[in-house]
C-alpha cells in the first residue's frame, strides 16, 4: 500500500502536540533593544536578511541564580488597555464636542509652558511642580483644586500618567523629553488636530460592523474591535515619511500562511538595482527569484543591473521566516495594493518610532489577530477552526495555506492625531506626515500662544457642519 501524507489539519493538530512538549522546556525572552539601523529609520524590509545563529551554552553544574526581572513586553509598555475603540461611530461627534472644549482654552489663553530646565520627577519640590499643576489642571488631567502646591506628589505623579496615556507614551509618571514635548504644544495646535480628525473621521463613511478593525496610522496601533469594544491592541509599523501608508476603508478576505512576497517595482527601481549593483549574490542570499511574464525564472547574471530593465520583470521572494512579509498576510482588496502582515523584524515594534515601512502595515503578534478574524469560520473534518497554536503549527509545517473569511470583516486605515473616545478622553498623536498643516484647519499657530487669534472664523463651523456642535468665530 503506497504511503500517503497526513492532510494539512492532522499535521497540524500532532505538531500541536510535539510543539506543547519543546515549548514547556524553553524560556521566553524579550528584547526591547532597538538597532541602530531602525534608530536611524532605515526599512529593516530592504535591508539584507541576515539570519544569526547563537550557539546553546554547554550545560554545567552551577549555583542556583537568581532569576532576571522579566523585562516588560512592548505591549505592555506602549498599548492602552481601556476598551474604548479609537476609531468609533461617534468619533466625529466626540472629537468635535472636544474640538469646542479647546476652542475654549485658547480663548482663554492656553496653557503655561513648563521649563525645559526644571527637574521634575516624583518626591522633587520646586516652583516648576506648580506650574506643571496649572498645565495639567487646564486640559483637565489634574484637579483644578490641587495646582498650588510645589510638591511633585502621588497625584501629581498619576495626572502625568494620565497625559502619558492619552498621547500614548509609556507611563512613567516622570516628565521626559518625550513627555515635556508634548507639554508644551500649544493649545491652538491641538484645538487645530482635533478639527481636522473630525472633519477626516466624518469624511471616512465606513460601515461599521459587529466586528471590525482599525488602524490609526499617526498612532502605530491597530485594534480589533467587535461590539463596540476593542478586544485586542497591537503595535504596528506603518509608512514612513516619504512613503505613507494611505487612508482606506476596505473589507479584510483573506489570511495567508507562510506567503511569498512579489517585490513592488518601485522598490525593484529604487532598492533591489542598487544592491545588486554593489553586490551580485543579494537577490541568492534573500531567496528572491526573478521571473518573466511566462513565469520562467531568470538567471541573475543575465540581466543588465546597470539599466533599469529588471522593472519590468516579476521578482518574488521564498515563503519563509525571512520572507519580508513574515510567515503570515491579511489581504484586503484595495486600490493601494497595501495590506497587513508579519515581518522578520521584530525588533521595531520596540521603539516609539514605528514609522519604517513602505506603506503596508506590520502588526505584532499578527497571529492572535489573525486567529481573531477567522473566528466566524466554521470547522470540519478537512477545514480547522483555526486558533493561535494551530496557526502557529500550520506556519512550522511551512506549506503555503490561504484561508478565505466566512464572513470578511471591515478594515480602516485612518489619520486622527486628536480624538476624542465615549468616555470623554481627550488622545493625541504626532502629526507625523504633516498633513494637520497641508490641510490647514484655518487657525493660525502664532510662536506665543497667549497672542490674540484673529484667524479663527466660520470656516471651522463649515468643516465640522452635520455635527452635534459648532465651532464658533473666534475675535479679537
Amino acid at each position: 500500500m503506497p504511503f500517503r501524507l497526513p492532510c494539512l489539519p492532522v499535521l497540524v493538530l500532532a505538531l500541536i502536540s510535539l510543539s506543547a512538549v519543546i515549548v514547556s522546556a524553553q524560556e521566553d525572552q524579550i528584547d526591547l533593544a532597538v538597532p541602530p539601523a531602525i534608530q536611524a529609520g532605515v526599512d529593516p524590509e530592504t535591508a539584507p536578511l541576515e539570519v544569526q545563529q547563537e550557539q546553546a551554552p554547554l550545560l554545567t553544574v552551577s549555583r542556583p541564580r537568581t532569576q532576571p526581572k522579566a523585562q516588560p513586553s512592548p505591549e505592555d509598555l506602549f498599548l492602552a488597555k481601556d476598551p474604548q475603540p479609537t476609531f468609533s461611530p461617534d468619533t466625529a461627534d466626540l472629537t468635535a464636542d472636544a474640538a469646542r472644549a479647546y476652542l475654549a482654552i485658547v480663548e482663554a489663553g492656553g496653557w503655561p509652558q513648563v521649563p525645559a530646565d526644571a527637574k521634575l520627577t516624583p518626591g522633587t519640590t520646586a516652583p516648576a511642580v506648580q506650574l506643571l499643576r496649572h498645565r495639567l489642571a487646564i486640559s483637565g488631567d489634574l484637579d483644578a483644586a490641587a495646582t498650588e502646591s510645589t510638591l511633585y506628589d502621588a497625584d501629581v505623579e498619576a495626572a502625568v500618567k494620565h497625559f502619558q496615556e492619552r498621547h500614548g507614551f509609556e507611563q512613567t509618571g516622570a516628565i521626559g523629553p518625550q513627555t515635556l514635548r508634548a507639554l508644551n504644544v500649544s493649545a491652538i495646535i491641538r484645538y487645530n488636530q482635533l478639527v481636522a480628525s473630525a472633519e477626516r473621521a466624518r469624511a471616512m463613511k465606513f460601515p461599521f460592523g459587529r466586528r471590525y478593525v482599525a488602524v490609526n496610522i499617526p498612532s502605530a496601533t491597530a485594534e480589533a474591535v467587535e461590539n463596540g469594544a476593542v478586544v485586542q491592541r497591537y503595535l504596528a509599523v506603518v509608512g514612513q515619511i516619504d512613503k505613507p501608508s494611505p487612508v482606506l476603508a476596505t473589507k479584510i478576505t483573506e489570511i495567508n500562511i507562510n506567503p511569498t512576497w512579489t517585490v513592488p517595482a518601485s522598490i525593484v527601481k529604487n532598492e533591489i538595482i542598487p544592491h545588486m549593483r554593489k553586490d551580485p549574490t543579494y537577490l541568492a542570499r534573500n531567496r528572491i527569484h526573478i521571473l518573466d511574464q511566462a513565469g520562467a525564472e531568470i538567471d541573475p547574471a543575465t540581466i543588465d543591473w546597470n539599466g533599469e530593465s529588471a522593472v519590468a520583470l516579476t521578482l518574488r521572494q521564498d515563503s519563509g521566516a525571512d520572507n519580508s512579509l513574515g510567515t503570515l498576510r491579511i489581504d484586503m482588496p484595495n486600490k493601494d495594493a497595501v495590506y497587513m502582515h508579519d515581518t522578520p523584524s521584530k525588533r521595531a515594534f520596540g521603539s516609539t518610532f514605528r514609522f519604517l515601512s513602505h506603506g503596508c502595515v506590520r502588526i505584532s503578534r499578527v497571529n492572535t489577530l489573525a486567529a481573531w478574524l477567522l473566528e466566524d469560520n466554521i470547522g470540519s473534518s478537512d477545514r480547522p477552526v483555526w486558533t493561535p497554536p494551530m496557526i502557529e503549527a500550520a506556519i512550522t509545517i511551512g506549506k503555503q495555506v490561504n484561508i478565505k473569511l466566512e464572513k470578511p470583516v471591515p478594515v480602516a486605515w485612518v489619520y486622527l492625531t486628536g480624538y476624542a473616545t465615549s468616555d470623554h478622553v481627550i488622545h493625541f498623536r504626532n502629526d507625523i506626515y504633516n498633513r494637520d498643516i497641508a490641510e490647514d484647519a484655518s487657525v493660525s499657530v502664532p510662536d506665543n500662544q497667549h497672542l490674540s487669534v484673529s484667524t479663527m472664523n466660520t470656516r471651522n463651523e463649515m468643516r465640522l457642519s452635520g455635527s452635534r456642535v459648532s465651532v464658533p468665530t473666534m475675535v479679537e
